[in-house]
């Protein structure tokens, strides 16, 4: 679990993909969601994850967005398998199938690849409510602490005899209660401690306080938006104006 979920979780790293601006990044990333949208074969949408993996090649995290695709191949397996029932067309619910994977891939760059100060930076240039951006980077923050809690309750309730893989769907629905139950417990302890942490550094006392960090594009970031964009614009018009390839 923690394995698969660990394609979702920030990590430092080192490499030119990382240094870029946020906000370039997450231009990269609608440009690369947007992409998907435009995508009208399979043979397209393969190039968009080609792409997609080209530039978690650069960024150093192939292996990662491995783990992404690897934990989305479930939901893409069902998604295909709900079209081709519906609608009968093995081209049209494999390009829905890839296209999901693309979508998840497109965002899980950005997320792993952007610490959680830098996407609270991002989200108040936008002029996002404080409030709303404090809740949401919270949450990103808490993800792998709750992940690991997770991990932790389970090996502590397998160590006392708790069965999780053994018995019919009823049986293991149950047997998950002795596991939410302390996990929600802990949830709501860190809670009010991040609530009294709040309070002692006295959070909404001013109603607009300015930020440590202000970001500024370099001119690898110019270069790189000038490039995404221009790349972007060239995928966009082969694939919306120009016909799809005919396979036999």
């Amino acid at each position: 679990m923690m394995w698969l979920s660990g394609g979702f979780v920030f990590r430092r790293g080192e490499s030119a993909y990382h240094q870029l601006d946020p906000r370039v990044k997450l231009l990269i990333s609608i440009l690369m969601f947007a992409t998907t949208l435009l995508a009208k074969a399979v043979y397209e949408m393969g190039l968009v994850i080609a792409f997609m993996l080209a530039v978690a090649t650069v960024a150093t995290v192939l292996r990662r967005v491995a783990r992404t695709m690897l934990l989305t191949a479930t939901f893409s397996a069902f998604i295909f398998i709900v079209n081709i029932l519906v609608t009968k067309n093995l081209e049209t619910s494999s390009l829905y199938a890839t296209r999901f994977v693309a979508i998840v891939v497109s965002t899980s760059l950005f997320f792993i690849t952007t610490s959680p100060d830098e996407l609270e930076q991002v989200m108040k240039t936008f002029r996002l409510p404080r409030d709303v951006v404090f809740a949401f980077v919270t949450a990103v923050r808490f993800i792998p602490v709750m992940m690991l809690d997770t991990v932790q309750i389970m090996d502590a309730q397998k160590s006392r005899g708790l069965e999780l893989d053994k018995g019919n769907v009823f049986r293991r629905v149950r047997n998950m209660i002795p596991i939410l139950i302390p996990l929600v417990v802990n949830s709501v302890i860190r809670s009010g401690e991040l609530a009294e942490a709040m309070e002692s550094r006295a959070y909404g006392a001013v109603p607009k306080p300015t930020s440590l960090v202000e970001y500024r594009a370099s001119t690898r970031d110019r270069l790189v938006v000038l490039a995404s964009i221009a790349f972007f614009v060239v995928v966009a018009y082969s694939f919306y104006f120009v016909p799809p390839l005919q396979l036999p």
